[in-house]
Order: structure tokens, then sequence, then C-alpha cells
């Protein structure tokens, strides 16, 4: 039992001491500083009668109970504890410090000395029993307020404060005013704010980047920062999420018109206005009224906005209902988009396009003349089930030429900066298989992703990626030199290229980030924009000019949210496996991590066909994990895309196979190097296919101490047909395999079919409301694994679907993940406890 005392003695000195109470030894902990907000003086009130209406007399300590922004200690200052009761006066006072855990505490907090006061962790009121109140600290930093009154007239023995923090289970605190280190905690996950989207101007010099966050209450913000991209400052921000027009250098955005509207403009309450903002002056225009709801992009000279619409089908009865399609079970399957164009000076709305497939938009030429349009139809007896066809489409007389008709494994397209080619995204199978490389009798993934060109005057394709490992992602093409501009899954990182489509050339362009989120070119300047983060570090934002391809960096978010937090190091490390293949592992290590020291061990992967990158803020927080404790091994096993085509291709039609071997040897390959792993304490975890994958491991081997399957696969066969992509996914991992024809991949292969084989204690977590991977999944081995007398457990997420998205549920889930792992790889069933009881029922 740790306890943590901070007294102001009679001289008035603040000291925190930490004492072990189950050794002699003490281990003392000064708090020198802390911060401190007031006094804020009270006054006794005009006393009209001697008792209020509920025959209450009036004390100066219902003021406890009047608001006082806690936020006024932002501004507070550091003090030495001597000032805390410097003075006598009627007054409030607010005082602040910092207590920082990575072990769930259930901590008793004493406050002794104090008769009138206040006490809040983390911005809620404890309740007080006596002079001690009681609270569970989840792993974080937390932020302890008194609120407390003093009297010009208190009597002269009342000298001393004494506060108490007992940690009942033992776990190790630190405190301080704002811990000057810190662990990194699951807040800083959910909470911290990131740049998802950065956006160039047309000219180069202005930099728009969308800034998001989550407040510790769980609302969402986001917000636009205008910038210079000369001197890197903020012009402005923005709550409307602000986008640039093709070429005039200034922003858009919609908002439905009020009486608020912008000065001078007509009234037009309820209809939707397009607004544009010059970025120097800051003047609102009104470019448009009377625009219709829906998803538009401007035409390059600004003339005309091209919508995508929708045609509902007919509606569902509410209570009995056929399914057309398998699809159809998905809500607004029966809704067809279509392309409509209105005219910026008439407000004319002319459609473009008219039938019942789905018809989209992929592009439009820079002469403004052509869209280069897609329609998607259903083929459901033959893999792919989608095929896609490409059409030109004059805006000019509304004639239509084919480009690709019923094309197969085709993702998107986009015109060449003249207009002459187009440049395809697609699978390795696209046109006939010209861009596939893999081994003979290998199937390709369908999602490492290839891109192709074809020539509109002769219709010739060309592959441009087939001999290039990395996996195509985000692409553009520069207006300004030519050149292709693309990110791509790089192994285990998302890197920015550059190719030169003449002559094939790709180039790696050198930036600080493992990990690049969002990138934008300047379409009449030789300039980019991005934002990144890498596995030890969040999200920055930088600028490049496309000529000397060298990164400078204009904000630097990254610094400012971790400043005062201590990460353990992350470290690369391979494995060659039993068929010669390099997998890409990395390991992360404890904040003051000891090698002569044996740790816990978690073992994360996807062991599907993405690989696990090196994103800073995942759902699965590396960094959490090894700040409570425990070394984390990330594998990539076979099957990821990011390797190459002949590597992404053991994915298919493979259900485990070969990708389980890889996580069982490289984690024991790992062991066997590190001595400083606990083996009897390694625990696993995956979500999606990487929950399949947790479930599959465990009838292969008995080396892991608890395993997480969160959303995991146990059936092939009824995830193939119940899953909203549950046949569609299926046509990337059972390529041409069914049910009927694959016994061994549908059966066999499931965790389900193999229950009597697992004995690892198997947690299954799950949104109630999964449509991707329907709950029935975890809800038919955990009950095998109960009829089996197996250890096991299963957590349903109310009313969340494949990610939990809701912030309170999501640190509900969070925190249950922590528990499980805590209650078997470190022998602490409290937080288990506390969560989930245990009582025999």
């Amino acid at each position: 039992m740790n306890k943590l005392i901070l007294k102001t003695t009679k001289s008035g000195l603040l000291a925190a001491a930490l004492m072990a109470s189950i050794s002699a030894s003490a281990e003392t902990i000064e708090v020198k500083t802390l911060k401190y907000a007031g006094p804020y003086a009270v006054a006794q009130p005009w006393m009209a009668d001697s008792v209020n209406i509920k025959g209450e007399a009036f004390d100066l300590k219902q003021l406890l109970d009047s608001p006082l922004s806690f936020t006024l200690l932002n501004k507070g200052k550091e003090v030495s504890a001597a000032q805390l009761l410097a003075g006598k006066q009627d007054a409030l006072h607010l005082a602040s410090f910092c207590v920082s855990n990575t072990q769930r505490t259930k901590a008793t907090i004493a406050v002794e000395g104090l008769e009138q006061y206040r006490l809040f962790v983390d911005g809620e009121q404890v309740k007080v029993n006596g002079d001690k109140a009681e609270t569970i600290l989840t792993p974080s930093q937390h932020t302890v307020v008194i609120k407390y009154l003093t009297r010009k007239n208190a009597s002269s023995d009342k000298k001393s404060i004494k506060l108490t923090v007992i940690a009942a289970n033992g776990a190790p605190l630190s405190v301080g005013d704002a811990a000057a280190k810190r662990a990194y905690n699951i807040y800083d996950v959910i909470c911290a704010p990131n740049y998802p989207s950065v956006s160039i101007s047309p000219n180069g010099k202005f930099i728009v980047v969308r800034k998001t966050w989550v407040d510790r209450k769980g609302n969402n913000h986001s917000i636009s920062e205008l910038r210079n991209s000369q001197t890197n400052r903020v012009m402005a921000t923005f709550e409307e999420n602000v986008k640039w027009m093709p070429s005039s250098n200034k922003l858009y955005f919609t908002q439905k018109a009020s009486d608020s509207s912008i000065a001078g403009e007509e009234k037009q309450d309820g209809t939707l206005q397009l607004i544009t903002i010059n970025p120097l002056t800051m003047e609102r225009e009104v470019l448009a009224s009377h625009l219709p709801e829906g998803w538009f992009q401007f035409t390059p000279d600004e003339k005309t906005l091209i919508y995508t619409l929708y045609t509902e089908g007919r509606k569902k009865d509410a209570q009995v209902y056929d399914v057309k399609e398998p699809d159809d079970r998905q809500p607004g399957w029966r809704s067809r988009s279509y392309l409509a164009k209105f005219d910026l000076a008439s407000g004319v709305l002319q459609p473009l396009t008219f039938g019942y497939h789905n018809v989209y938009l992929n592009d439009i030429s820079a002469d403004s003349r052509y869209l280069l349009i897609g329609k998607s139809e259903e083929r459901l007896t033959k893999r792919p089930t989608t095929l896609n066809s490409y059409y030109r489409l004059n805006l000019n007389d509304m004639s239509v030429e084919t480009l690709i008709e019923k094309g197969e494994f085709l993702n998107s397209a986009q015109f060449s900066p003249d207009g002459k080619s187009i440049l395809v995204s697609a699978s390795p199978e696209a046109f006939n298989g010209i861009g596939k490389n893999v081994e003979e009798g290998q199937t390709p993934s369908m999602i490492d992703t290839q891109l192709y060109l074809m020539t509109l005057s002769d219709k010739k394709v060309r592959p441009l990626t087939r001999d290039f490992n990395p996996n195509v992602q985000s692409v553009e093409w520069s207006k300004v030199d030519g050149n292709i501009y693309f990110t791509a899954e790089d192994k285990d990182c998302v890197h920015l290229f550059q190719l030169n489509p003449k002559s094939g050339k790709f180039t790696l362009l050198k930036t600080p980030e493992e990990y690049i989120k969002s990138f934008s070119l300047a379409s009449s300047a030789a300039e980019m924009a991005f934002s990144g983060q890498s596995a030890s570090n969040a999200d920055r934002l930088y600028k490049m000019n496309t000529k000397a391809l060298k990164s400078q960096l204009v904000d630097d978010l990254s610094a400012r949210e971790l400043k005062d937090v201590e990460l353990g190091e992350c470290k690369a490390w391979n494995f060659v496996n039993s068929r010669g293949d390099t997998l890409c592992c990395r390991y992360y290590l404890p904040p003051h991590f000891d090698a002569a020291k044996k740790y816990p061990m978690i073992v994360n992967y996807y062991g599907g066909c993405s690989p696990t990158s090196r994103m800073f803020q995942s759902r699965y927080p590396h960094h959490v994990y090894a700040a409570m404790g425990y070394v984390v091994l990330v594998v990539n096993p076979s099957g990821a895309t990011g390797f190459g085509q002949k590597f992404s291709a053991r994915h298919v039609d493979t259900a485990g196979e070969g990708v389980a071997e890889d996580i069982i040897s490289s984690t024991q390959a790992f062991c066997d190097e590190h001595a400083f792993v606990n083996r009897k304490k390694i625990g696993c975890i995956g979500a999606s296919y990487g929950g399949f994958m947790t479930q599959y491991l465990q009838t292969k081997t008995d080396l892991f101490a608890a395993a997480i399957s969160h959303a995991g696969i146990s059936d092939h066969t009824s995830y193939w047909g119940e899953g909203y992509w549950g046949y569609s996914y299926s046509e990337v991992s059972m390529a041409n395999e069914y049910p009927w024809t694959n016994k061994h991949l549908f059966v066999d292969q499931s965790p389900l079919y193999n229950a009597d084989k697992i004995h690892t204690p198997l947690l299954f977590v799950h949104g109630t409301a999964d449509n991707n991977v329907p709950v029935g999944e975890s809800i038919q081995l955990y009950t095998a694994l109960k009829l089996l007398g197996r250890p096991t457990a299963m957590v349903l997420v109310d009313g969340q679907d494949h990610h939990i998205i809701d912030y309170e549920k999501r640190l509900k889930w969070q925190n249950t993940i922590f528990a499980w792992f805590a209650k078997w790889l470190q022998d602490d069933a409290s937080w288990w406890t506390e969560m989930y009881g245990d009582e025999k029922m």
C-alpha cells in the first residue's frame, strides 16, 4: 500500500512523501510547487432575513458550491507551498497538482486541516465522507483540485493541511504540480488533436489543415486552420470545413442561409449558399444560392459544379420486406447515384446521366470540357462480383466515348494533365492480369493496388507498378511538373513517392515521418503540403517544394502534445520465417526499461490483407500498453500488402495457414533473443481478421497466457453469408472458393470447428451492431468454450458497429482490454473484478 502525504507544516513547508507501508523504509517525493489561483474575495450578503425559505441560517461556506471555473488555474501561478495559506481573508482559492499512475489504482484521498473545501479529480467532484474520499484512478495523469475557503477570523491553531493519497493495490504513483514527465495514456490517444487532412492553395502560398480533437467529456471538435506557407503562421481559423477553389486561390464552403447571412445579401432563410473567402482580406462573398443538397466538385474554370445526386428506389415495408440482392440488406442500397451540373451563372441544374445503375464521377479534365465517369454493376455469378465501366463525357455536346466496358478489378481513374491519358488504380488482375507479379499458382491480393496508364487515342494500357512493391494509396497527378505523386504502404510505413510516367522512375521522397496521413499538390506552383506521424510521435505538418524535394516543418503538433510525456523506445526487429520471407516486426519497451527485469509481453498483429503500420494514435495503442509495464511486439506476417505481390498473395486462399506459423515462430524467436520477456506471461490481441487470427492461434499453440479477439471471425461460412461484406471480402481472402467447393478453407480452418483445441483464456469483445463481422461470430465460439469448460469471457458493446466510436463506450472497451491483460499477465484481477465482478452465477 502506497501512501502519498502532502502537508503544510507550521513553518509553511509543503512536502510530499511516498511511504510504502509494506516496507520498513520510506521513499520521499517532494512537491516543490503547485498551481494556485486566487484569492477570490467573498463577503457575507446583506441579511434581509435571518433565515432563508428553508429556515436555514446563512453560512459563508455555502459559497463553496457557487461556480468557480477551474480554467482560472490555466492563468494561475506556480507558488511555493508556504504561499498557499498566506494571509487571512474571507476568500475562495483553487490549488491543484497532478498524480500519474501506470496501473489502475483504487485511491483514497484524505484531507486533514481543512473543514471548508471541495475535492475534485479530473473535474468531477468526489464525495467526501468525513475527511476521506475514494476514487478509481485509471492509468493516466489525473488533476486533483482543492477548492477551499479561508476565513479572516479563523482560529490560529488551524495552521496545517495534510492531504493523503493511498493506493490500495500498491501501484506506483508520481506527483507534481504538472508532472514534468508522465506516462502516455488512453486519453492521449482518444482526445489529442490531430491533422487528418491538409490542402494547399493553387498558388502554393496558403495551407489549410483540418484539426480535430475530442474533449474529456466526449465532445468532438474540429476547425480549419489557414496558414501562410511562407511564414507558417496561422492567419485564421474557421469552424467551417473550408476547401480551395480550383484556380482562384479562394476558399469556399456551404451553409444554410439565415438572418445572420452576409451583410447586404437578400434574406434566403433555409436555402443552401456557396460562400467564398478571400485569404488576403478575409472578405466573404455569396457566390451562389439555392444549391441542391449533395456532394459536388468545381470544374477547373470555376463556372460549374458537378453534383453527385441520388434517386431513391422502391421503399421497403418497415415490417415485412423482400431482399433483392445480398447487398440490399445495407441501408441505402436501393438508391442510385447520378451526375448533374449546376451552372453558377444561371442557377440551372441539368442532369447529366440517367438510369438504374450507379454512376459516379472520377475526374474532370483540366480544360473543363470532359468528365471521366464510371458506371458500376453487379455480376454475382463470377469473381469479381462488381464490374466498372469508364466513359468520357463531353460537356459541350453531351457526347460520350466508351473507354473501358465492364472492366474487372477497377478502383478509380483520373485524367492526365493534358487530358490525353487516364491513370487507373486497379488490382493486379485488371486488364487481363498485365499487372500481375506472383508465383505460379498464386492468386494476387485484390487490394494490392497497382497503377496503369491508358492512352485514350488507342486505348492501350501500360502497367506502371508491377515491379514496385509498395501498395498504392492516394494519388495526384501534378499539373506543374507532370509527375505522379502518391502515398503507398511501404512495409509497415506509409511513404510518399514520385513517379515519372514517361521514364517509369520511382523516387521515394525523403520525409521525416513514417506514416503520411494526407498530402496536397498546388495546381499552379511547385509546392506540396502534407501531414504525418511516426511510431513515436504525433502529427506534424510540412511543406515541400517539388523541385528541391526537401521537407520543411510548418507546425509540430506532436511537440506540444507530448512535451510532458515520456515514451519508451520503439525498435525495429526482423525475423526470417521458414519460407525465407523477412517479416517486418518492431517492439516497444516500457519507459525506464530495465533489461535485467522480466516483463510480460503483448503481441499485436492483423494477419489479414494489410500491415500493422507505424501509426502513433492507434485503436490498439502500443505505447499505452508499454506505459503499463508491457513489452509490445508487433508482427507483420505474410499476406500483408506493402511487401510486394508475392508476399500479399499469401493471404489468399490460406485462411490463416502460414500466417499463424509466422506469428508463433517470430514470437518464440523474439523471446529467445530477448531475455527480458517473461515467456509465461505473453498475451496476444487482434481485431476483425486479426480477431480471427487470435482465435485461430489458440487452436495451434499454448504459447499465450491470455488472448483477446475483437470482432473476430469464428466460422468462415457464417461470416461469408451474414456479414454485409462477407462474400465480397471473401473475393479477396478466399478467391474463387466457396463453402460448397472448399470445406478445408471454410470449415477446417474455422476456429469454431476446432474449439476443443483452445485452452488459452480468451476474451471476446464485440459491438452488438456490427454489420461487418456480425456479433454471432463471437457468441458462437464463446458458447463453445463455455460448454467445454475453458477460461473465457465475452463483453458486448451495445449499439456499436465494427469500430467502437462512442466516447464513453470506447473508454470502457479499452479498459476491458487493459483489465483482461492485467488479470492474466500481471496477476492483478482487481480491475476486471471491479468492472465485471466475480460472482458465481
